[in-house]
C-alpha cells in the first residue's frame, strides 16, 4: 500500500454549453504506484485528456464542472477538494504536465530560459543564479546542443522536437512524483517521437517518477507502458496490464482498436476502420456506449447501465457480454 501514489475513485466532470450537458468524464476510477507508468488510450474526444486536467482542476469553471469522485495523491492530498494554496503548491512542483503542443503551451514572448527557471523561482525560491544554472543543466539533460546559447532563445526559434525537449525540461526541473504526459509525440515525426519516448524513460529510470501517458498511439503505448486504461465515450471500458490488454483484450472496442492499427493490417487488404462515429456525449444512451459501433453487440447492451468488472484476474472490462461468458 506504501507504494501507491494516485489513487482516483468515480471521477465525473461534465461542460455546461448552450447545447446541453457534455458527459466528458463519467465515474472513472484508476490507481497508479511509485515508478509505473500508466497508459491512457482511445480516439480523439474518449476523455483522456479531460480526466488528467480535472485531476490537476485545470479546465474553466464555468463550463466545466467536477461533478464527483476523489483523488488522492501519496495517500494524503484529495486534490480535487484541497485549497488553492496547497494545490499550487502540488501543481508544477510534485505532479507536472507535458502539454500536447509545446507552441501554444510555451510563452511566444519569453525567452526559453525564463520559462525554464519559473517553475524553481515560484517553488523553491531561489536565486535566479542558481535557477539558470539548474535550468542549463536540465537542457543539457534533454539532449538541447549549445544550451548556453539556446538559453536565450524564444520558442519560435526551435523545431517542434527541439521545443516538446524545452516542456519536458520544464516539467521535470523540479523533480516531480508524477509526470502527465498528454500526447507528447502528438506532430512529431517518427524518429523524433523515439527519441522523445525514450528521453521519458530514461528521465523515469534516473529519477524513479510515475508517468501516466496519454495516447491515441496503440503502437506507443504499447512499448512504454506498465498498465493501460482504455476509454470510449468518457468512461473506462477495460484496463489490465499491458501484455493482457494487447494479448488478450477483453472488450469489443479495444480489439477494434488493435485492427486499426495499420501495420497489422494484411498486405493489399483495406485498411480495417471503426464503423460509425463516436456518441453524443450530451445524449449518452442508459447502456454500452460503444453499442451502435460494435459487432458483437445484442438487445440488451444498449439499455444496461455498465460498469468495470474483473473478467480475468488482473482484467477488468465493462462489456456486458464479457462479462457473462457469452463472448
Amino acid at each position: 500500500m506504501d507504494k501507491l501514489l494516485l489513487n482516483v475513485k468515480n471521477l465525473s466532470t461534465t461542460f455546461h454549453t448552450r447545447n446541453g450537458v457534455v458527459r466528458a468524464v463519467n465515474d472513472v476510477s484508476f490507481t497508479l504506484n511509485k515508478g509505473e507508468t500508466l497508459g491512457i488510450v482511445g480516439e480523439s474526444g474518449s476523455g483522456k485528456s479531460v480526466t488528467c486536467y480535472s485531476l490537476l482542476r485545470l479546465l474553466p469553471q464555468p463550463p466545466a464542472r467536477i461533478e464527483s469522485g476523489t483523488a488522492v495523491f501519496d495517500q494524503t492530498v484529495n486534490l480535487l477538494t484541497c485549497g488553492l494554496k496547497e494545490l499550487n503548491g502540488i501543481r508544477g512542483k510534485r505532479i507536472s504536465m507535458i502539454f500536447q503542443d509545446p507552441m501554444t503551451s510555451l510563452n511566444p514572448f519569453m525567452r526559453v530560459e525564463d520559462q525554464i527557471m519559473e517553475p524553481l523561482l515560484i517553488h523553491e525560491r531561489i536565486s535566479r543564479n542558481d535557477a539558470r544554472a539548474r535550468a542549463l543543466q536540465a537542457m543539457k539533460d534533454v539532449g538541447i546542443q549549445d544550451a548556453v546559447n539556446r538559453m536565450k532563445s524564444y520558442p519560435h526559434q526551435f523545431s517542434g522536437g527541439m521545443r516538446q525537449r524545452v516542456m519536458i525540461a520544464m516539467a521535470l526541473i523540479t523533480n516531480p512524483d508524477l509526470l502527465i504526459a498528454d500526447e507528447p509525440t502528438t506532430a512529431l515525426d517518427v524518429t523524433v517521437q523515439a527519441q522523445i519516448l525514450e528521453l521519458i524513460k530514461k528521465m523515469q529510470t534516473d529519477r524513479g517518477l510515475a508517468v501516466i501517458l496519454i495516447s491515441h498511439d496503440l503502437g506507443v503505448i504499447a512499448g512504454f507502458c506498465d498498465r493501460v486504461m482504455v476509454m470510449y465515450a468518457g468512461q473506462a471500458v477495460e484496463t489490465g496490464t499491458t501484455e493482457k490488454i494487447f494479448q488478450q483484450p477483453q472488450h469489443p472496442y479495444t480489439r477494434a482498436l488493435q485492427r486499426s492499427i495499420p501495420s497489422l493490417q494484411p498486405k493489399g487488404k483495406d485498411l480495417y476502420t471503426i464503423p460509425g462515429l463516436p456518441p453524443d456525449l450530451t445524449r449518452l444512451s442508459p447502456g454500452c456506449p460503444f453499442t451502435p459501433r460494435c459487432e458483437s453487440a445484442v438487445d440488451y447492451c444498449s439499455k444496461e447501465k455498465i460498469s468495470l468488472a474483473e473478467v480475468k484476474p488482473g482484467q477488468f472490462s465493462a462489456c456486458l457480454r464479457v462479462q457473462k461468458g457469452e463472448i
